[in-house]
């Protein structure tokens, strides 16, 4: 690896916007407030992504999206570390051209993988000192793995059958609208070869959308996870647009024993899943031998009060469930929720497990002293939250 350059490039527009610490003057915020940036800043906070280091300290991230943002052309990421579990964080370092971006640890070592724009090409930096400093993805051997339009969300990667593999969607569809043109694939890498060079990698056909499915109401499949079943087959378990019903769907979409076949039956391919028209995590714990995600559901009270919207519209609640076949989900309990669904909602949840609790990360629109977010979808808070003894709720 060349070595490593530092980033700490935090230019006065953004520090100007952006703050960084526990505000304790807005108390109402649930959480411990990560990052705030109003609405009149015109910076939005997208993507988290929440890692634990070997040496137990907590990495989050999130990008800026937003008309004030450079999101088409020259991203922000940033990065925070906390040394207490959570409870006070730190601002370590600004990346320029990441976006749509996950932390994570492979082998002992950190890495930051995502997209270097809006659409941009498929890239990953690694650092050598805890997040403070990055690589550079000039070239094919260090770090700039796909040329192209391609989308993602920070999503888990899963090791099987000795490779590492990550979903991600191609952009290039024939459609040029959201969601119609994203087609999924998986790419994967043994998992003892250089993750910063695009040789190591292969990929599996492109699953392209279809108007087709779902009666002619498919409107999209995006922000897919690498999930192996019980059974051991490995799927992409992909969030499904699907604006006619409020009853929110996954797709399943089936990955060969190879690893170099996608395939896709729309007659059993889609599962009935709360909150699937959102982003969410899907993650395997051996512990309880099921599957658990935090996801953003619409409880019935709210489906009576909104019919007729788009269900990924609804983003005001998050709930913790699980599942033992990834087929049939179980609402365990709502862990954040507010009664209005226009300008609050907690989403994007990116979390892992920590011994007998589950941490997570939100993007987060709520109340501030400015009036609020946006909207619901144009977060001004990056939250961190912890569920104790989640696995008995």
């Amino acid at each position: 690896m060349k070595q490593p350059i530092h980033l700490f490039l935090f230019y006065f527009f953004f520090l100007s916007s952006v703050s960084f610490a526990q505000s304790s003057d807005i108390p109402q915020v649930p959480g411990t407030v990560v990052a705030h940036s109003p609405a009149s800043s015109g910076l939005y906070i997208g993507s988290p992504s929440l890692c634990v280091l070997p040496n137990g300290e907590y990495l989050a991230s999130h990008d800026l999206f937003g008309p004030k943002s450079e999101e088409f052309e020259r991203p922000v990421s940033r990065i925070y570390r906390s040394r207490d579990q959570g409870k006070t964080w730190t601002p370590i370092a600004d990346i320029i051209g990441q976006f749509w971006s996950k932390l994570f640890v492979h082998r002992g070592r950190l890495y930051f993988m995502g997209t270097d724009k809006h659409h941009g090409n498929l890239i990953i930096r690694t650092s050598i000192d805890g997040g403070l400093s990055w690589s550079d993805p000039g070239n094919s051997e260090n770090g700039l793995l796909l040329k192209g339009e391609y989308h993602c969300g920070p999503m888990p990667l899963v090791e099987y059958k000795g490779r590492l593999w990550r979903a991600m969607e191609d952009a290039m569809g024939p459609v040029k609208q959201w969601g119609k043109r994203y087609g999924a694939f998986l790419m994967s890498i043994p998992i003892y070869a250089d993750l910063m060079d695009a040789r190591s990698w292969s990929r599996t056909n492109v699953m392209r959308y279809d108007s087709t499915y779902l009666n002619n109401h498919f409107g999209g499949w995006l922000e897919g996870n690498a999930v192996v079943t019980p059974t051991g087959q490995l799927l992409d378990v992909l969030r499904v647009d699907d604006k006619s019903t409020l009853n929110e769907k996954a797709a399943l979409v089936t990955i060969s024993p190879d690893g170099k076949t996608a395939t896709f039956d729309p007659a059993t391919g889609f599962i009935f899943f709360p909150g699937g028209s959102k982003k969410f995590c899907v993650r395997y714990d051996p512990k309880t031998e099921s599957y658990w995600t935090l996801a953003n559901v619409i409880p019935s009270d709210v489906q009576a009060l909104n019919s007729g919207k788009n269900p990924a519209s609804i983003r005001n609640t998050q709930a913790l469930c699980r599942s033992k076949d990834l087929r049939h989900w179980d609402v365990r309990q709502v862990i954040l929720t507010h009664p209005d669904v226009a300008k609050h909602g907690f989403q994007y949840v990116d979390w892992q497990f920590d011994g007998r609790d589950m941490i997570f990360l939100s993007r987060t629109a709520f109340d501030d002293e400015e009036g609020g977010a946006h909207n619901n979808h144009d977060a001004n808070f990056l939250t961190f939250h912890r569920i104790r003894n989640f696995r008995k709720l």
